[in-house]
C-alpha cells in the first residue's frame, strides 16, 4: 500500500497550455496515477480522444479501473519512445492536438520499496518502471566494470564523486552481490564526504542508475524527434520536466525548433520565414502554495511549445 497519494504537478498550469479543444485528439504519454489525464478528460466532449501510455504495469491497471469504462479512452503498456509507431499503426500522424509528458518518477513508485527507486525504504535494487523487462539495477550494479559505472553517474547524475562511489561498488559486490537500496545507499553515504542540507547523499546516484536503466533521455529524445510527425497543426506539447539534464534537451530542442536558420546567401528575411513549432511557455515553475502542498513539485519546470500551421476544420 502506498502511504502517499500521488499528486499531478503543475495540473492547471499543463491543462490550460495544451488550449484543449473539446473534440481533439490528446495523448498522455505518462499516464502515472491519471492526474492529468482525468483533467484532459473532462475537457473532451463525446467526439474526444484520449491516449494513455505508460511503461508501468500498475499506472495501466490503475487507469483502466478509473477510465476503462469510457470509449474515448485507450490504453497502451508502452514507454513514450514507442508512440510514433503506435501512433502510425493507428492512422493518426499529424492528427494528435496535444502531447503531456510528465518525466517525474510518481509518489507509488516511490513509497512501494519492492519497486526499489527510493533510498530511503529498503526493497530489492530494482528501478525499472516496467518490472517485467529489461535489467533491473542490481543485476546491471553487480556485472558492470568500474568505468561504466563512474560513466553513468557521471553523465546522468552529474555525481562528483562517482569514481569513488563506482571503485567501492565493485570491492564490496565481490564479497557479496548488492542486493537491496539500503546496502547501495549505506555504501553511497561512506563515500561521498560531506551533506548538503535537504539532499540525501544516494540522491545523485539512485537518480543516474534509474535514468540509465530506464534509458529516460533517450526516450525523451525520440519523443522530440517525432513530435514534428505527431502533432497536428496548431497541436502543442507540454513537457514537465524535473532534472536538469532532461529540461536542458528539452529546452535546446524547443528554441531549435522555434527559430529559422537562414542560409547564407538566401534573398529572404528571417522574420519572413515561419519556424515549425512556436513557444507557448518558455518556463513555468510551481506556484509557492503548490510546493508547499507537494513538496515534490519543487524541481518541476514546464515548457510548451505550439506546431505552427492552420488546422482544418472537420
Amino acid at each position: 500500500m502506498t502511504s502517499t497519494q500521488h499528486k499531478a504537478v503543475l495540473l492547471q498550469e499543463s491543462i490550460e497550455a495544451l488550449n484543449i479543444i473539446p473534440n481533439g485528439i490528446y495523448l498522455d504519454g505518462t499516464f502515472g496515477r491519471g492526474g492529468h489525464s482525468q483533467e484532459i478528460l473532462a475537457r473532451l466532449n463525446e467526439n474526444g480522444r484520449l491516449l494513455c501510455f505508460d511503461k508501468d504495469p500498475q499506472a495501466i491497471a490503475h487507469g483502466k479501473v478509473i477510465m476503462g469504462q469510457d470509449n474515448r479512452v485507450q490504453f497502451f503498456q508502452e514507454c513514450f519512445s514507442d508512440i510514433y509507431r503506435i501512433i502510425k499503426d493507428l492512422g493518426l500522424l499529424n492528427q494528435l492536438n496535444g502531447i503531456l509528458l510528465d518525466l517525474g518518477v510518481s509518489s507509488p513508485q516511490l513509497e512501494e520499496p519492492e519497486r526499489g527507486f527510493s533510498f530511503m525504504r529498503d526493497g530489492p535494487l530494482d528501478m525499472r518502471m516496467d518490472p517485467t523487462r529489461g535489467l533491473s539495477a542490481k543485476d546491471w550494479l553487480n556485472s558492470a566494470t568500474t568505468e561504466d559505472i563512474i560513466w553513468v553517474l557521471r553523465k546522468y547524475g552529474e555525481e562528483s564523486f562517482a569514481k569513488r562511489i563506482a571503485h567501492r561498488i565493485v570491492e564490496c559486490r565481490i564479497e557479496s552481490p548488492l542486493n537491496t537500496t539500503l546496502e547501495l545507499a549505506k555504501l553511497v553515504t561512506h563515500c561521498v564526504p560531506f551533506k548538503k542540507i535537504g539532499h540525501h547523499p544516494a540522491t545523485k546516484t539512485f537518480q543516474a542508475i534509474r535514468i540509465y536503466i530506464n534509458q529516460e533521455l533517450q526516450s525523451v529524445e525520440s519523443l522530440l524527434n517525432d513530435t514534428q510527425q505527431l502533432l497536428a497543426p496548431m497541436g502543442r506539447l507540454a513537457i514537465i520536466s524535473f532534472h536538469s539534464l532532461e529540461d536542458r534537451m528539452v529546452k535546446q530542442f524547443f528554441r531549435h525548433q522555434s527559430k529559422v536558420d537562414v542560409p547564407k546567401g538566401m534573398a529572404v528575411l528571417e522574420k519572413d520565414l515561419i519556424a515549425p513549432f512556436q513557444w507557448v511557455i518558455k518556463r513555468q515553475r510551481p506556484s509557492i502554495i503548490e510546493v508547499e502542498n507537494n513538496p515534490r513539485s519543487r524541481s518541476a519546470t514546464l515548457r510548451c511549445l505550439e506546431k505552427q500551421g492552420t488546422l482544418e476544420k472537420g
